[in-house]
């Protein structure tokens, strides 16, 4: 079953303001999200229900998913040091 990705709006402005290398780097694993949501390295969050991270480089892309309606939320994306304040 393959998923489908959806961006909250602060994600989308966080992508957006990335170098166009790194987006593609991001953009890839993203798709191959889509077709396993918890790949090797996806961690759980301590503290949050169903979010998890994935790293890429020295950045990190958090998200959630939705089962029910088959769908990843990218929460957010950013620099390992900012990400998770």
């Amino acid at each position: 079953m393959r998923y489908s990705l959806e961006f909250t709006a602060s994600a989308a402005r966080e992508f957006r303001s990335l170098e166009r290398r790194l987006q593609q780097r991001i953009s890839d694993k993203l798709l191959e999200l889509c077709d396993n949501p918890f790949p090797a390295g996806a961690k759980k969050l301590q503290g949050e229900r169903d979010h998890y991270r994935i790293r890429i480089g020295e950045y990190r892309v958090i998200y959630r998913i939705e089962k029910n309606r088959v769908v990843i939320v990218i929460v957010q994306i950013g620099h390992r040091r900012e990400v998770y304040r």
